[in-house]
């Protein structure tokens, strides 16, 4: 069972069905607005409604919330991307809608945007769990690479790693500065990203 479907379980095992995704979204909101280090948990079980004791029972740390915040963007992101993916065979073209789907997900949900930014604020209890989680993904998006590479679609020697941060990185800072209504939707400014990784921006110059 991966740990998206432990997640699932997990959470369906909950005393409140709905309960845990609602404590979840208002820490999300918080940790947004204020940061992780700002953010009380008597701030949380205000925004959700609830006893700070009710909250301490479900999640008995403030970083045990983080990690399962974490857990279920990043489940949620890979539900998301998932979904795009499941009637395109092309290697080139899933890694096009794989980015389209996370750049999606992480403007439109603060669960993914704690996974940006609040990682570091895990507490080292939950340090192991939080490295099996990035490592994971990182294997998720390392393989859609390779699919593209063993399909002879890449440029021979491209250093894959290099080429993942640099995915990774121009798109996961679209957060700090995309607003909506500005000009281009969440696809538009993927596709644009991917046309400069994928065309190039030097334009082939003349030779003598």
């Amino acid at each position: 069972m991966s740990w998206v479907d432990s997640w699932a379980t997990m959470t369906k095992q909950r005393l409140a069905p709905d309960a845990d995704e609602h404590v979840l979204d208002c820490a999300a909101r918080l940790f947004r607005a204020r940061g992780f280090e700002a953010t009380t948990v008597r701030d949380i079980a205000r925004a959700a409604g609830m006893l700070p004791g009710s909250l301490h029972y479900r999640y008995p740390t403030k970083g045990t919330l983080l990690l399962a915040l974490m857990q279920r963007g990043v489940a949620i992101d890979r539900a998301a991307i998932d979904d795009a993916l499941q009637d395109e065979a092309d290697p080139v073209e899933r890694l096009r809608l794989a980015l389209r789907a996370h750049l999606r997900v992480i403007l439109g949900h603060d669960a993914a945007r704690a996974v940006l930014f609040e990682w570091r604020s895990i507490e080292p209890e939950s340090h192991a769990a939080m490295v099996v989680l990035r490592d994971e993904y990182d294997r998720f998006w390392a393989q859609l690479i390779d699919e593209a590479q063993r399909a002879g679609c890449l440029v021979e020697g491209i250093d894959r790693t290099m080429l993942r941060f640099l995915l990774f990185g121009a798109v996961n800072w679209t957060s700090m500065w995309y607003a909506p209504g500005g000009g281009l939707s969440p696809d538009e400014i993927a596709d644009a990203f991917w046309r400069v990784v994928a065309d190039g921006m030097v334009a082939r110059r003349p030779t003598a």
